[in-house]
């Protein structure tokens, strides 16, 4: 196996758009992404979304992602706290993660998500 090389271009550069996020509940927040890798047990990739917001509900994989630009405010449904985050942030969602995204100037991220082995 080889490692994956990417230039900054295609961190910073177009995007595939995938149309508006499901279960959006507030303004129009179209997304976009393009995937990195995507193998069987883990997928990496830029994603973008323009403002607004939507809850996450019991989150099933573990997400690790570095925001690129943009803002958002991230809730915790179990604590209540509010966080924005920001271009530097990085920010890690656990399997089970419950809360809300609420974006205010489009943001841009660089994600790892690890999927959950099945069993059988």
């Amino acid at each position: 196996m080889s490692y994956i090389h990417q230039p900054a271009a295609a961190v910073t550069g177009p995007l595939e758009p995938r149309g508006q996020r499901a279960g959006a509940d507030t303004g129009d927040p179209q997304i976009s992404w393009s995937d990195v890798d995507a193998r069987d047990d883990v997928r990496v990739g830029v994603w973008e979304a323009q403002p607004g917001g939507w809850p996450v509900v019991n989150r099933p994989d573990t997400e690790t992602c570095y925001i690129v630009s943009g803002r958002a405010t991230i809730t915790d449904d179990a604590s209540g706290e509010k966080q924005e985050i920001s271009a530097g942030d990085v920010i890690v969602f656990p399997k089970g993660w419950s809360g809300r995204w609420d974006v205010t100037e489009t943001i841009r991220k660089v994600y790892s998500i690890v999927v959950p082995a099945t069993v059988g």
